[in-house]
């Protein structure tokens, strides 16, 4: 049954939370009691001003009444079930059985959203207890103290003619490790509430950065005016980015995106995507422009003018990740190295040689998507001076790419796509040539 099919029953559902007779609400909105009967049992098809004016009645929005509350829950089911083969063998009658059955379709959908903030939780943790050093230390301390602890109490109980002084010895010894104890763990204690704490959500710079730039939704609106403003003024109103450093790689960050905006105007990037899809490379020749400003230009734009959303990565000549944008799908990581299979790496190796690859991304719902890749040599300080790279990574979502036929993807390429992770920490992929260590998701599962 489709969801425009139960508008009926919402109708019900929701005049009947408002204690209103079937007579009243059929000659509020001026219809006979039977006809609004036929409609609450889904006997009549109903639209137009007809269901506006019901929902006026109930104080709804018409959207809750025609797509219904459980729109959402549909999406998220079907996520889930396509990471189960027998569960997409139903997946013609989802909607009607979260229609019927929107308590159990909640319940799934909650359980759902748990595990996958669970499964993040993991690989954030995972990442930080592995390369942050002071978290590092503090449990090996901890766990240093406890191993001394237990061993002197293993010999207070196991040793019963023990000397008297001895023995205050080693009850001297277990004040001491216990003092220590408490003493780490309280620091420890002390400093994870304090990356907890909203004063310190970013830990470092570049992600009080991340954050700022994820609540704005990785775009610019000011810079898209005619006259924008400065972007240290923008800066100094920005409550997120208490660092200097945090605020300079902000100033930074508005600063190119200005100059990107003012060479492919948000304008003419509406109609350039509508022409040509997310196709960089035609973006480029049209506008005139380098392809590293296109990803910039294409990750900044706002979702309603690529008709999705796009993920940008970025690197300087060491591998490490200077700019992150996440794609739903492609997960990035926070703390460790990532994935040295990622075509960002391809084209480090390679500098001005572009790269194009479909990859699939290791996960319970493997995610496919088309990765654009270009390293650019610089140099900053003229040609005596040291050359500086960086490479950025465009991340299409394949659905995104093949809704335009300019960038369809062939068949040759989607067939045979490259497998990729996050990092090899958390790849739950066994055999890997390029794995640097065993996945803890092994050992979870």
């Amino acid at each position: 049954m489709a969801r425009p099919s139960l508008t009926g029953s919402r109708i019900r559902e929701r005049r009947l939370v408002l204690g209103r007779r079937q007579a009243d609400l059929a000659r509020a909105v001026g219809i006979s009691p039977s006809y609004l009967n036929l409609i609450e049992h889904n006997r009549r098809r109903i639209g137009g001003k007809l269901v506006q004016a019901i929902a006026a009645e109930l104080k709804v929005d018409v959207a809750q009444l025609t797509e219904g509350a459980e729109a959402a829950l549909v999406n998220i089911l079907r996520e889930a079930a396509a990471d189960h083969r027998a569960g997409s063998e139903d997946l013609p009658r989802l909607e009607e059985f979260v229609g019927r059955f929107p308590g159990l379709a909640q319940l799934l959908a909650d359980t759902r959203r748990r595990a996958l903030s669970l499964e993040r939780t993991v690989e954030v943790l995972s990442d930080r207890m592995t390369h942050d050093p002071f978290l590092s230390a503090s449990l090996h301390d901890i766990l240093s103290t406890i191993t001394a602890i237990r061993s002197t109490a293993g010999i207070l109980v196991e040793t019963d003619d023990l000397d008297t002084e001895w023995r205050d010895r080693f009850h001297r010894n277990i004040a001491e490790e216990s003092r220590r104890l408490a003493e780490s763990a309280e620091g420890l204690v002390s400093y994870l509430d304090a990356a907890a704490s909203a004063e310190f959500a970013g830990q470092t710079p570049q992600e009080e950065l991340d954050l700022w730039l994820s609540e704005r939704g990785y775009h610019a609106p000011e810079m898209e005016r005619a006259l924008p403003p400065d972007p240290e003024d923008v800066v100094a109103r920005a409550d997120g980015l208490r660092s200097r450093a945090a605020r300079e790689m902000a100033v930074r960050w508005l600063r190119r995106t200005r100059q990107d905006a003012e060479h492919m105007p948000l304008a003419r990037m509406r109609e350039a995507v509508a022409e040509h899809g997310v196709d960089p490379a035609a973006i480029s020749a049209r506008f005139g422009v380098d392809l590293p400003a296109v990803f910039r230009r294409l990750a900044a734009l706002p979702e309603d003018a690529l008709g999705g959303i796009v993920g940008l990565v970025a690197c300087d000549g060491s591998g490490t990740l200077t700019f992150r944008k996440p794609v739903t799908g492609f997960a990035l990581p926070r703390y460790s190295a990532a994935c040295p299979l990622w075509p960002l790496y391809e084209a480090l190796s390679r500098p001005m040689a572009p790269v194009r690859h479909v990859v699939e991304v290791a996960g319970r719902a493997p995610g496919l998507f088309v990765a654009y890749a270009l390293c650019r040599p610089a140099q900053p300080v003229g040609f005596g001076g040291p050359q500086v790279l960086e490479a950025l990574m465009l991340l299409v979502p394949l659905d995104l790419a093949d809704a335009h036929p300019a960038t369809a993807v062939p068949e040759t390429l989607r067939t045979a796509p490259l497998a990729v992770g996050t990092s090899c920490r958390i790849c739950p992929r066994p055999a890997c040539a390029a794995r640097r260590e065993p996945s803890i998701m092994a050992e979870l599962g």
